[in-house]
């Protein structure tokens, strides 16, 4: 049984990092790619950051040079360290395994995590 938990969310001030944790079930790191997506209260869910079995990253441009994704195969995990924060980032951040196409774009799989809450505030 596949199963994604993610943690590692909190309450942080803006300018301040967080590093989230995603932990997978079974041996899905060697076939799936993985990344992280985030869903704001009132907002579609947005693709955030993605990562091939072959450690190929893609970023939202939202998040470029403040975000960073990697992949512990060993471990079977997959983290987000969140750097520079900003109030906008705040939402529930979900782990999710699926595909990178030869064009590099992601297709999500149905395997999701329960998601981790990310609150950036003064």
């Amino acid at each position: 049984q596949v199963r994604l938990v993610e943690s590692g969310g909190g309450l942080v001030q803006p300018g301040g990092s967080l590093r989230l944790s995603c932990a997978a079930s079974g041996s899905i790191f060697s076939i799936y790619s993985m990344a992280w997506y985030r869903q704001a209260p009132g907002k579609q869910r947005e693709l955030v950051a993605t990562i091939t079995s072959g450690g190929n990253t893609n970023y939202a441009d939202s998040v470029k040079g403040r975000f960073t994704i990697n992949r512990d195969k060993d471990k079977n995990t997959v983290h987000l360290q969140m750097n520079s924060l900003k109030p906008e980032d705040t939402a529930v951040y979900y782990c999710n395994a699926g595909e990178t196409l030869i064009t590099a774009d992601y297709r999500p799989l149905n395997y999701w995590g329960q998601g981790t809450q990310v609150t950036v505030s003064s």
